[in-house]
């Protein structure tokens, strides 16, 4: 679900320097000339086999923005001076997780080309992104705007027809979250996969909810409409057209007006997470044509998945660790679209549709390399793969997960085979970090600068470090906690360790699987 840097490692070039005359500050000069000397300094943060670590473009054009491992700041000061749409896919999050429908730099070059008119797509951008893109394109002229060749959309692979089989309660009774484990049936389907790809389920919306939103459209009998909204369009997730096409219908100037603010994402305009049904309740004068709304919301596309088992271990099947979302807002309940059919709905609903969406995210070629893996919650999914992988194989080494969630008796997911993993020698270290079980707030990125010297030696070793989960909050809190780790146990600068981390990056030995 996210993607790193592929250029190839070649011959190291010369550093560059930004020059007086750049239209930078003073600042900005000296942190790009940082940047780039520690990029073409060879900072190899401990990978003794990369012994040439220099990127050398293997195409005509280097982004040097694409890492996730870089902020937004940082990600558009490196484009800047770059052409449109170039600075647009910047803004974005640098993960090529397709959920937008595109990859990162082709959704700058729809953006740019007015093939795309939403800057709400990127999901793990969120709307830090969309307020980036909406200045970006407020500075360009339209009349200047580039159009070169842009790369197709995300591939999604052929969609197949597998039978659901359970999805047992993974939480125990006093916990405030659902997480579910997902068995679903490969047979006939031709599917295969590798610890670290993810799940593509595509599913319908929620009866009920598509019934609403015809009941506050007055289409109760269109069944044209029910059909669309049912199985073609997004009704959990409108975008800023739709709500720009709602502004402009709206016959109560208040109503507008408050839609306007969505548009922009002005921080506390209300409803900021509605879904359809909770826009035509909330602003019952915006009406405009049907054909016109139906159009203006999003595709209904497949959900993924890390997918949380091994081939080796579970033959002809694959599993999931899914997190249900409901949650009460506004005096109702809201599903999430795909957890929610799978945990209530997928096992009368006949077939699931699903594929296989490989993934960068894997272990070590040489099963000897040092492995450290952080992922609370349902960030445990392809960590329970990578061990059910080696425990099939008996491999026994260096393999440290840092886990946690709110409490330790009700939220410990698959606690006995982590127990039995850690007893048999497939897991040599334990990290558990458990929120609510103590006065104090703790979590994994607490757990990490508690271990920092044993961490970073393992990373001096050759060590892969892994994240999965919340791509907002706790992949940027395990970020920082390493960047704080490599200037307090390895003595470097601000600027060192994020050029350090960066050239982990690039050699695919920091992974992230973020969303």
């Amino acid at each position: 679900m996210n993607a790193v840097t592929k250029n190839a490692f070649q011959a190291v070039p010369p550093t560059p320097i930004i020059p007086e005359t750049a239209p930078f500050t003073p600042e900005q000069r000296a942190w790009l000339n940082g940047f780039l000397a520690g990029l073409y300094g060879g900072e190899t943060g401990g990978d003794q086999a990369n012994t040439n670590p220099m990127p050398a473009p293997t195409v005509a054009e280097e982004f040097p923005w694409h890492e996730p491992t870089l902020e937004l700041f940082e990600r558009l000061s490196l484009a800047q001076g770059r052409p449109l749409a170039r600075r647009l896919m910047a803004a974005m999050a640098q993960l090529d997780c397709g959920q937008c429908g595109y990859l990162c730099q082709s959704y700058g070059e729809a953006l740019a080309e007015g093939r795309e008119t939403s800057m709400g797509l990127c999901v793990p951008g969120g709307k830090a992104t969309q307020k980036a893109l909406k200045a970006l394109l407020a500075e360009a002229p339209v009349a200047t705007v580039q159009k070169p060749l842009a790369p197709e959309k995300a591939a999604q692979p052929a969609i197949m027809a597998a039978r659901f089989v359970a999805a047992h309660c993974l939480t125990k009774a006093g916990s405030s979250k659902d997480v579910r484990h997902v068995i679903i049936d490969l047979a006939d389907t031709g599917l295969s996969y590798q610890p670290g790809d993810s799940l593509g389920v595509a599913t319908e919306n929620d009866p009920d909810l598509v019934e609403a939103c015809l009941k506050a459209l007055g289409a109760v009998n269109d069944a044209v409409t029910r059909e669309i909204l049912m199985k073609e369009r997004d009704i959990a997730r409108p975008l800023d057209r739709t709500l720009d096409l709602l502004a402009g219908a709206a016959r109560d100037a208040g109503e507008a007006k408050v839609l306007r603010k969505l548009v922009d994402g002005d921080d506390g305009a209300e409803p900021g997470d509605a879904d359809l049904l909770d826009l035509l309740q909330a602003f019952p004068s915006a009406r405009p044509p049907l054909p016109d709304l139906l159009a203006s919301l999003p595709k209904l596309k497949p959900r993924l998945y890390s997918i949380a088992s091994s081939p080796l271990a579970v033959p002809g099947k694959v599993e999931l660790c899914v997190g249900v979302v409901r949650a009460n807002r506004r005096g109702r309940v809201r599903d999430g679209v795909a957890s929610c059919h799978l945990a209530f709905r997928a096992e009368s609903a006949g077939a699931l549709p699903i594929y296989v969406q490989t993934s960068h995210f894997r272990l070590p070629e040489n099963p000897a390399t040092p492995i450290i893996m952080v992922g609370p919650g349902t960030g445990i999914a392809p960590f329970r793969a990578f061990l059910q992988h080696r425990a099939a194989q008996r491999l026994q080494g260096r393999a440290w997960l840092f886990f946690g969630d709110q409490h330790s008796a009700t939220d410990f997911l698959f606690q006995s085979e982590i127990e039995a993993w850690q007893a048999d020698g497939t897991l040599s270290n334990l990290s558990v970090a458990w929120s609510r079980d103590t006065a104090k707030k703790i979590y994994v990125q607490d757990k990490m600068r508690e271990a920092g010297a044993d961490l970073w030696r393992w990373l001096q070793d050759g060590a892969h470090f892994y994240v999965c989960g919340d791509a907002s909050r706790m992949a940027k809190d395990v970020d920082s906690a390493l960047r704080e780790i490599a200037m307090k146990q390895g003595g470097l600068s601000a600027d060192q360790a994020r050029d350090w981390i960066v050239a982990l990056a690039r050699q695919h030995r920091y992974q992230r699987d973020v969303y």
